[in-house]
């Protein structure tokens, strides 16, 4: 569990950061759910860019932390960003 803290400072990193994975007229298949999980897993802090399916975009959120094991730090306008902290001991914490 991140505290307000820490949620505030992911935020602040992901600022920079462009969306590395988009959600198009496909929405959300396991190609993207993969994708998210390999972004999660070589970055810890994404974010997630909707093209389509804009309206659904806090459902595929709770979808994405559930099959992920990510936590969502916000959402700005169709973009979400997510973080999950990386378990190998060699990459440092970001936050």
């Amino acid at each position: 569990m991140l505290t307000s803290k820490q949620r505030q400072n992911l935020k602040a990193l992901a600022h920079s950061l462009d969306p590395v994975v988009h959600i198009g007229k496909n929405g959300l298949t396991e190609q993207s759910l993969d994708t998210i999980d390999k972004a999660l897993t070589d970055h810890q802090l994404i974010k997630v860019k909707f093209l389509d399916f804009k309206d659904e975009k806090n459902n595929f959120a709770s979808l994405i932390e559930e099959r992920t094991g990510a936590v969502l730090i916000d959402v700005i306008g169709n973009v979400i960003i997510l973080f999950r902290e990386n378990s190998d001991s060699e990459k440092p914490l970001i936050y």
